[in-house]
């Protein structure tokens, strides 16, 4: 009986001991999503959030991968939900193309694209005019956002709408995907 209560003592203390003395993770943005009842045109488009504290300072990179453009992008419309609280200011933005960064590199510009980008009174849509078309190809591009976080937590879905005009026809303006910000 002494072997056995010593085997559960001694695990006993170096379960709740190795859980104090581990350091505390780092969260990131997970892997999986879940959504109870997507809608059937519902596509999740990657982003990179530097922080995601209330009011704390943010550079966000909200992707358009390759695989993702159908066609050369002249225009390229980011709706923003009218509940995220934040100053967006359009010389706080620009449009790059961006090596994505993983486990052992980070994200980064590489090349700033030159571009006309506007924001709206209510804050509610970004408009981004490129000086030459986004070209359909496989280089990622980002959007890049740097702002304060908003003041209230939250789950925030920005849509991605692209412009695109093929020579002599009229433009047409289709979904790209949304980005699923969280502010905890």
């Amino acid at each position: 009986i002494k072997k056995v209560f010593f085997i559960g003592l001694s695990a006993f203390l170096f379960g709740t001991g190795s859980s104090i003395l581990s350091p505390k993770s780092i969260a990131s943005p997970g892997f999986f999503e879940y959504q109870w009842d997507p809608a059937p045109g519902y596509k999740r488009l990657k982003y990179f959030q530097s922080s995601s504290t209330p009011l704390d300072r943010a550079k966000y990179y909200f992707f358009l991968r390759g695989a993702e453009r159908k066609d050369n992008i002249i225009k390229l419309t980011l709706k923003v939900p009218d509940y995220f609280d934040a100053k967006i200011k359009s010389e706080k933005l620009s449009l790059c193309k961006v090596k994505v960064g993983g486990f052992t590199t980070r994200t980064r510009c590489l090349e700033k694209v030159p571009a006309l980008i506007e924001v709206k009174d209510n804050q509610t849509a970004i408009e981004i005019f490129p000086k030459r078309p986004i070209p359909r190809d496989k280089d990622s591009y980002a959007v890049l956002m740097k702002i304060f976080n908003p003041r209230k937590a939250g789950m925030f879905q920005i849509q991605a709408l692209s412009q695109s005009q093929q020579p002599g026809e009229m433009p047409i303006s289709t979904y790209l995907g949304t980005w699923n910000v969280s502010v905890q």
